[in-house]
C-alpha cells in the first residue's frame, strides 16, 4: 500500500529513541573508557578519527552525520558516540583472566591513535565484567586488590543480577576503574549496567564543572552587592547633581552583573541538567545495599549534592542580585525623570515669561513704527500741500498735515497689526 510523503525528520525521530544502545557483554571482558570535551572543530576531527581506525582495521567507517557507531575491530570492539559537549569512546575487548585491569582493553589500540585523538579528557575508566564466585563478596579484599586499598563504593544492582563496585578515584594510569561481578545477568542487562555505570561517573564530572565557575563567580558577586549597597545609601542623600553620576555608576554595575550571569547561565543549567541524569542513572541500577558499603546514591548525595547546591545558590545570588541592581537603576531613573521634569516647567516657565516680555516689547516697538510712519507720512503731506500752495491752489500746509496725521496714524496701526497677525498666524500654523 502507497502512503503518503514521509515527514522530512520522521526516520531521523523515529531512531532517536533507538540511538546510543548498550553494547551485549559476556563475562569475562574488559572495558576502557573515554570522553573528551570537544568543540565543534574537534567533533569532525574525532569523526575523521574514527574513520582512520576503521581503515586500519578493514572496517566501513560512520557516516558524516553519524551521532553513534559501533562496530567489531578485530581484535576488541568499538563504540563511538557524540553529544552536546563531549564525545565518548568504549573499547571492549572479550575473555581476561586474572587481573582485569593489568591489561586493559584500551592497552590493544595504536599508541599513536589514542594519543592523537581530539579533545580533552574528562573521563577515563577501565571497567571489567567477570563471574562472581558462590558466596558473598569480599570488600575489603576487593579494594586491597584492585582498588589500591582504597573503600570501594558499590551495591547489588538489577535486582540482584550483578554486583558493581568503585571507587571513583583516578589512579596511577590515569583511569578510573569500576568492577561488575555477574551472577546472572543476560548480555543485554549486563552492557546495560556497565554503561550506566561509565555514564554516571561522566555526567558526575560533567556536572561538577560548574563548581569551579560557581567559585570564581563568588568574589564578584561579593563585591557588586557591596558596591550596590554603597550606591543605594548614597540614594538616600543624593541632589540633582549627584544623580546622574550614580546612575552612570548603576547602569555599569548592571550591565557587570548581566555580563557574569550571562557567561555562567549555560554552565549551571547544563549541570543541573548533568545531575538530574546522574540521579536517573542511579535510579535504573536498583541499588540494594551490602552491609559495610556506601550506595552509589549515598555518595553521590553526599559529595555531588552539596556542589550542585553550591551552584544554584550562585545561580540565585546572580537573579537576587540582577533584580536588586534592576530596583534600583529604576528608583534613581524615576528620580532624575522628575528632576528633569522639574528643569523642563522650570524652563517652559522661562520661556514664557521671555515671550511674554518679548510680546510687550512687540507692542512697544509697534507703537513706534506707527508713530515714525505718521511722522513721516505728515511730512510728505506737508510737502505735496506746500507744492500745491506754491502752484496757487488754496491749500494750507499746516492744516493739510494736521487732517492727515490721524488718517496716517489709523492706517499705519492697521497695516502693522494686520501684519504681526499674520505673521502669527503662520508660525502657530
Amino acid at each position: 500500500m502507497k502512503l503518503p510523503v514521509d515527514h522530512p525528520q520522521r526516520i531521523e525521530l523515529n531512531n532517536e529513541v533507538h540511538a546510543r544502545p548498550p553494547e551485549p557483554l559476556v563475562a569475562p571482558s574488559r572495558l576502557s573508557y573515554l570522553a573528551l570535551i570537544s568543540d565543534p572543530a574537534q567533533r569532525e576531527a574525532g569523526w575523521r578519527a574514527v574513520c582512520e581506525l576503521c581503515a586500519r582495521y578493514n572496517t566501513e567507517p560512520p557516516e558524516k552525520n553519524a551521532l553513534h557507531f559501533s562496530a567489531s575491530l578485530g581484535p576488541f570492539r568499538l563504540k563511538w558516540e557524540q553529544h552536546t559537549e563531549f564525545v565518548r569512546f568504549t573499547f571492549i575487548v572479550e575473555g581476561t583472566t586474572g587481573d582485569p585491569f593489568e591489561r586493559p582493553a584500551i592497552s590493544v589500540l595504536p599508541e599513536d591513535w589514542v594519543a592523537a585523538l581530539p579533545g580533552q579528557v574528562v573521563v577515563a575508566a577501565h571497567a571489567a565484567l567477570i563471574r562472581a564466585e558462590p558466596g558473598p563478596i569480599d570488600s575489603r579484599a576487593i579494594g586491597n586488590r584492585w582498588f589500591d586499598g582504597n573503600v570501594p563504593i558499590g551495591a547489588a544492582v538489577s535486582g540482584g543480577a550483578a554486583t558493581a563496585l568503585t571507587d571513583f578515584r583516578i589512579h596511577g594510569d590515569g583511569f578510573s576503574r569500576h568492577l561488575l561481578f555477574d551472577h546472572h545477568t543476560t548480555p543485554w542487562q549486563a552492557g546495560r549496567i556497565i554503561q550506566r555505570l561509565l555514564e554516571i561517573d561522566t555526567y558526575k564530572i560533567m556536572a561538577l564543572l560548574a563548581l569551579p565557575v560557581a567559585r570564581s563567580a563568588a568574589p564578584l558577586l561579593t563585591a557588586s552587592g557591596i558596591e550596590l549597597a554603597g550606591i543605594t545609601r548614597s540614594l538616600v542623600s543624593a541632589d540633582e547633581t549627584t544623580e546622574p553620576a550614580l546612575l552612570n555608576s548603576l547602569t555599569r554595575l548592571e550591565a557587570d552583573v548581566e555580563n557574569q550571569q550571562s557567561e555562567t547561565r549555560y554552565r549551571f543549567s547544563a549541570a543541573n541538567a548533568y545531575y538530574e541524569l546522574v540521579q536517573r542513572r542511579i535510579d535504573e541500577l536498583r541499588e540494594q545495599r551490602i552491609q559495610g558499603l556506601q550506595t552509589f546514591r549515598e555518595f553521590t548525595e553526599r559529595r555531588l549534592a552539596p556542589a550542585m547546591n553550591t551552584c544554584r545558590s550562585i545561580a540565585a545570588r546572580q537573579e537576587s542580585l540582577s533584580q536588586r541592581v534592576g530596583r534600583a537603576t529604576q528608583l534613581l531613573s524615576t528620580r532624575v525623570d522628575l528632576t528633569r521634569q522639574r528643569q523642563n516647567q522650570a524652563l517652559l516657565a522661562s520661556m514664557d515669561s521671555r515671550a511674554r516680555l518679548q510680546l510687550r516689547l512687540q507692542t512697544t516697538v509697534e507703537g513706534l513704527s506707527v508713530a515714525a510712519v505718521t511722522y513721516y507720512v505728515s511730512a510728505l503731506v506737508g510737502h505735496a500741500a506746500e507744492a500745491l500752495k506754491v502752484e496757487g491752489l488754496p491749500v494750507e500746509p499746516d492744516l493739510a498735515i494736521g487732517i492727515s496725521i490721524p488718517i496716517v496714524a489709523l492706517v499705519a496701526w492697521f497695516g502693522i497689526h494686520h501684519i504681526r497677525r499674520k505673521v502669527t498666524g503662520r508660525s502657530e500654523e
